[in-house]
């Protein structure tokens, strides 16, 4: 069933964290109503900055909240908090291990019409290089409240990465987030389909079409990037033919990257990696560019059919 964007999920967390915790405020770079902390602005006008169009400075505040005992979320598109704000954030908030949370939205290539200039395809590969930073990328709206409460308890600087779009639901209200922990959602040793983001729905659909074909593949879902699952990822190695990752970010850096290097570390297999292939994004209607750049139900059973050996 389809639900709400992760970027409307992370609005009205944050809403219900603002209710509960005066610490909690939330900083924007002029892009609220996208962003959908707006509605924590509205409610909690003096817990609420706009910084405007400066995203160097929307860290650097954030940084300095930190220091005092708030709690800080960061918002903006996910291009502009990673790539434009990306030397502060190294040094003022990851240096000194300093508790702030950015939750950047409008991540990957459904972005949509915007364009290459705005679509955020190697921000898991730069938050993921910074020392003392977590990485994170839900799959769906329930998820993504429980990673964002997660934040808000536990102290660290932490990326968390949005979407756009409206995502099928994955996960049912007794949904728990682990962090560092993987989540096996199919059962299966032909192959292993390992996922994140909104990636994890199409590879469910993929599934049930490898199913149908006679062959059995495991998918696993990866919420939190850094510290990544090494343990589930190298069980996956050793108990199936071969893996293949999907994901709306470069396969440079990302997830595939990650995974491959895991396993050359654990257990030694081939890795398939689905992702933006060492391209920028263009502009475009976002189910034609996921067409586009592979990331269909079609292009993952392909691959997998392409790499099996039975």
């Amino acid at each position: 069933m389809m639900g709400l964007a992760t970027r409307d999920a992370y609005g009205k967390t944050l809403i219900e964290l603002g209710r509960l915790d005066k610490n909690v405020v939330v900083l924007d770079a002029d892009l609220s109503k996208s962003t959908k902390t707006a509605g924590f602005a509205k409610e909690f006008s003096n817990r609420f900055i706009n910084v405007g169009i400066a995203e160097q400075n929307l860290m650097g505040i954030s940084a300095g909240l930190a220091t005092t005992g708030k709690i800080p979320f960061a918002s903006t598109f996910a291009v502009f908090a990673t790539g434009r704000a990306y030397e502060i954030i190294r040094n003022s908030i990851c240096y000194p291990n300093l508790n702030v949370k950015i939750a950047a939205t409008h991540a990957g290539i459904t972005v949509g019409e915007d364009g290459g200039t705005h679509q955020s395809i190697e921000d898991i590969a730069l938050m993921n290089s910074l020392p003392n930073m977590s990485v994170f990328v839900p799959a769906d709206a329930r998820e993504t409240e429980a990673i964002i409460k997660f934040a808000s308890q536990n102290q660290g600087p932490m990326y968390i990465r949005l979407g756009r779009l409206a995502t099928q639901d994955i996960f049912y209200d007794d949904y728990e987030f682990k962090f560092g922990k993987g989540i096996k959602l199919s059962e299966g040793n032909d192959v292993a389909i390992i996922t994140t983001g909104m990636l994890t729905a199409i590879a469910k659909e993929a599934i049930k079409v490898l199913h149908k074909d006679g062959i059995n593949a495991r998918l696993i879902h990866i919420p939190t990037i850094k510290p990544i699952d090494r343990e589930i990822i190298a069980q996956a190695a050793k108990e199936t033919s071969f893996i293949v990752t999907a994901e709306e970010h470069s396969i440079i850096g990302g997830l595939g990257s990650i995974v491959a290097s895991v396993t050359s570390e654990t257990y030694p297999t081939k890795v398939v990696k689905l992702g933006i292939n060492d391209v920028f994004g263009e502009s475009g209607l976002p189910h034609e560019l996921m067409s586009k750049y592979g990331l269909t139900v079609e292009n993952i059973v392909n691959s997998v059919k392409r790499n099996i050996t039975k």
